[in-house]
């Protein structure tokens, strides 16, 4: 699966995925675009799945226009994220275009 990190998503996570192409927004030189723009670019370029920890994101877009698969997590702390990284990855190798996941310490 193609996976792009925004940049609000700890890039330690690009390792914890094996099997998947994973960019992250900086690479790309899309780390300061705004939501609704990132979302547009990277469907246009293919991406699957969109991995965030902006908390606003889904209520700030229209879900149900956005064909790729996107997975909230939080928080953006790679420490804490680390203690669900089992979860983490069972949702991405299970998720389905068009679906949004949370994944969530608190």
């Amino acid at each position: 699966m193609l996976i792009l990190l925004d940049h609000s998503t700890p890039g330690g996570l690009r390792r914890r995925l094996p099997g998947h192409t994973v960019h992250t927004a900086a690479q790309l030189g899309w780390a300061h675009r705004p939501d609704d723009q990132l979302i547009s670019l990277a469907q246009q370029a293919g991406y699957e799945l969109l991995i965030t920890c902006d908390q606003g994101i889904t209520h700030q877009q229209n879900l149900a226009t956005i064909r790729m698969a996107m997975l909230t997590l939080r928080p953006n702390h790679w420490g804490l994220l680390r203690l669900r990284i089992d979860d983490i990855v069972a949702a991405v190798n299970d998720i389905k275009p068009g679906e949004h996941r949370e994944i969530s310490l608190w």
